[in-house]
């Protein structure tokens, strides 16, 4: 890279380029998204299933693994907090896939 590569401004080029159109949403380009990824964005329901089963998984598999160590110490309140804790990562996740499956019909 040259110097003068260097001591350009990285965002000139989409300095030059029009607004795309209006927002319909002020302060969110291009509106604002509707039901699961309100913030995020995420519009396809197998991207949203697919975060909910790695959340539920990840969340399970570290569960599991705590409840192996409470069993095997003989600590039982911990593990049921954990079998506690396993039943909020199930229901988190049907919260997940029925927000999943109803994501436009908030619209």
């Amino acid at each position: 890279m040259t110097e003068q590569d260097q001591d350009r401004d990285p965002w000139e080029e989409f300095d030059r380029l029009q607004p795309a159109g209006p927002d319909r949403v002020a302060g969110y380009p291009g509106g604002e998204p509707q039901g699961f990824g309100f913030r995020t964005g995420v519009r396809s329901a197998k991207v949203a299933i697919g975060f909910a089963v790695y959340a539920l998984t990840l969340g399970t598999v570290l569960v599991v693994v705590g409840m192996v160590n409470f069993v095997g110490r003989g600590q039982w309140l911990w593990f049921g907090l954990m079998v506690l804790i396993e039943v909020l990562f199930v229901l988190a996740f049907t919260r997940l896939l029925a927000q999943a499956r109803n994501r436009r019909s908030s619209r």
